[in-house]
């Protein structure tokens, strides 16, 4: 498996890292800390040198509970420090966490290479035609409802059922608006439960059945704290074991928040391989 990264191919047959930037004052782990351009700067070149494939930033929070920013503030936090970040790392590849089409075609436009869309297009009828005219890599995550009411009692009759036919639904969407390169990941934490969420991981292997590589982000999240009782700050630990357990089931990239624990897993699992 490879992705057409703004021309460079990326092998995946050895799993990759997708580091976290986030240029926003409340997400749940790190608000607040990049929203400065300087600190964004110092994170992303850390991130790149601990092994980063891929860095993706995000500008609008999409932590459950979390209020929609207007599109004119997603645009004022993300585009000055995106501008700086292509300019300083020409080489680097620059994923957009955006579900909104004019944030994704701009990001595009000034060097990003693919957009993350927690929506799967749900938001913005006119995304994925953006993608596919850019000819850019598309993450199709999974989400019930949105991130104001997503965690209200989530319910599903089957989750894996039915999370395998809203993915064969919107992969064939957007091959129709001529993507090319598709990235699933399961939304771990969108319109789940704890339960819900290690139900997902336990059957991820099923996920394969779409032949599309797979994109994990349990980093930090409440499936590891909430379950062990401590706060996000000390789930490190538990969040190196939840990578590797996705590794061992053939997932292709991590998104994550610690770069250098997270490559220290692909590394060590690579060489028992």
């Amino acid at each position: 498996m490879s992705l057409n990264c703004n021309g460079q191919l990326i092998d995946l047959n050895t799993p990759k890292i997708m580091g976290i930037l986030n240029l926003t004052p409340d997400s749940f782990y790190d608000g607040g800390k990049y929203i400065d351009v300087e600190n964004a700067l110092v994170q992303t070149e850390k991130m790149l040198l601990d092994g980063a494939t891929f860095i993706d930033i995000g500008a609008c929070s999409s932590k459950p509970g979390a209020e929609e920013i207007s599109e004119e503030e997603e645009a004022r936090r993300l585009f000055p420090v995106l501008e700086k970040l292509v300019n300083k790392f020409p080489n680097a590849l620059f994923s957009i966490d955006t579900y909104r089409s004019q944030i994704a075609d701009e990001s595009l436009k000034i060097g990003a290479c693919m957009i993350n869309d927690i929506s799967g297009g749900k938001f913005d009828s006119k995304l994925m035609e953006v993608v596919g005219k850019h000819g850019a890599p598309y993450v199709l995550m999974h989400m019930k409802r949105s991130p104001k009411n997503m965690q209200a009692n989530p319910k599903y009759d089957d989750i894996i059922q039915e999370m395998l036919y809203y993915f064969s639904e919107k992969v064939q969407e957007a091959y129709g608006n001529g993507i090319n390169d598709i990235i699933i990941d399961p939304g771990f934490g969108f319109g789940k439960n704890i339960n819900h969420n290690y139900e997902i991981l336990k059957n991820l292997k099923l996920f394969h059945a779409l032949k599309l590589p797979l994109l994990v982000g349990v980093s930090r999240k409440s499936m590891i704290y909430k379950k062990l009782n401590i706060k996000p700050e000390q789930a490190l630990n538990g969040t190196s074991v939840l990578h590797s357990v996705a590794l061992l089931k053939g997932v292709q990239i991590l998104r994550v928040h610690d770069v250098k624990e997270a490559k220290e897993c692909v590394d060590l699992l690579e060489t028992l391989h």
